[in-house]
Parts: C-alpha cells; structure tokens; sequence
C-alpha cells in the first residue's frame, strides 16, 4: 500500500537521492547567496552525509551517526535568507527531477522542521521550557513562600 511507505521509498529511495543531492549542489554552489560557506569545505564528503541524512530524515534508515543541525550549523552565523535560499535550491531540484507536488511539500515540511536548529535559534517550546525550569529552580532555592 502506497501510504505505508516512507517518504524515501515513495521518493525513489537511494537513486533519487542521490540523483537530487547531485543537482542540488550543482545549485547551491552557483548560488552567490550561499556557495561562500562552502568554500572551504570537501564537497564530495558533504555530499556523502547530505544523502545519508536524507535517507534518515525521510524514513530510509532508522539511524542518523552525523554530529546534530544545531551543531553543525552553529558557527556559520545563518540568517533567514541563508536558509531560504537552500530551500529554494532544494525545491527547483525536486521540480527538475519531476518529484510530485505532493512529495515535494512532504520534503519542505521535514527541511522547515529544521530552521531552528540550522539557524540555532529557541523554538517557542524551548523558550517556555526555559521559562518553566527557571521558574522551578528558583522556586526550588527560594522555598516555595520565598523564605530559601
């Protein structure tokens, strides 16, 4: 049943990956809004763990080995228009390799889950997390009438 496969199988699983992958940087590092932090770095190593994110990400291993986005990404001071244009690049790929709108809106779904964590930012839950374990370690010090 077509519902029951990941996105990586419905997506073409590894050949289509790697074939997007291929294009993708093609892209990006004709990209003068983004090749320059790609300057210094191994290309065909890069390419190498972008696809096997991918296979994680869209359900093809259940493993991921890499160091995590926020990580990663950490130093590289990205901004909005970083992440945009990727995402640009990554979805004129997917509509040159004649991926389904509907697959296509699946993998950009996965690629915005990871806008925080690219752009090392606090997602509303991590703010109100913080707020919470504030509160409660000071209520904790404090006594709970505010005579610590």
């Amino acid at each position: 049943m077509e519902s029951e496969k990941t996105l990586y199988e419905r997506i073409g699983g590894e050949a289509a990956v790697s074939a997007a992958v291929e294009s993708f940087y093609g892209k990006v590092l004709a990209d003068d809004r983004v090749n320059g932090f790609f300057t210094k770095i191994d290309m065909s190593g890069q390419r190498q763990m972008q696809k096997q994110f991918l296979t994680f990400a869209f359900g093809g291993s259940s493993k991921w080995n890499g160091r995590n986005l926020r990580a990663v990404h950490k130093k590289m001071d990205l901004m909005d228009e970083h992440f945009d244009a990727i995402a640009e690049c990554l979805v004129a790929t997917l509509n040159d390799l004649k991926v389904p709108q509907d697959l296509i809106n699946e993998v950009m779904t996965i690629v915005g889950s990871t806008k925080p964590d690219v752009l090392n930012r606090w997602t509303l839950i991590g703010i109100e997390l913080f707020k919470f374990l504030f509160f409660y370690f000071n209520t904790l010090k404090m006594g709970f009438w505010g005579f610590g």
